[in-house]
């Protein structure tokens, strides 16, 4: 009779709960790290929204998102990660950005 792999981590050896345990709470750590550097980046560019209302320019800056878009990408090159995947991951903050921005300028 064949032997039936795990169904479920706790199915599993007691050395591999173990080391997947240890590993999640590294992943939950890095997410509150991400977190809040999301948190603290909005902080900044909510104050570039204000700036940018109070002397009537517009809240999207296409050349330096563009810019931001290039560095990224090189950065995610050399730290090993999917360039694509972060230019995916900056396109949804500067979305984000911009519409925070239009929102401080109705106001």
């Amino acid at each position: 009779m064949t032997k039936q792999p795990p169904n479920t981590a706790t199915d599993a050896d007691p050395s591999v709960r173990a080391e997947l345990e240890r590993l999640r709470e590294s992943i939950d750590n890095i997410d509150a790290a991400v977190v809040h550097m999301l948190a603290e980046r909005f902080k900044c560019t909510q104050q570039v929204g204000r700036l940018k209302a109070e002397h009537r320019l517009p809240p999207a800056d296409p050349a330096r998102e563009a810019r931001q878009i290039a560095r990224l990408r090189q950065l995610a090159e050399s730290a090993r990660l999917d360039p694509a995947f972060a230019e995916k991951l900056l396109n949804f903050i500067i979305a984000e950005v911009i519409r925070h921005h239009e929102t401080i300028a109705r106001s």
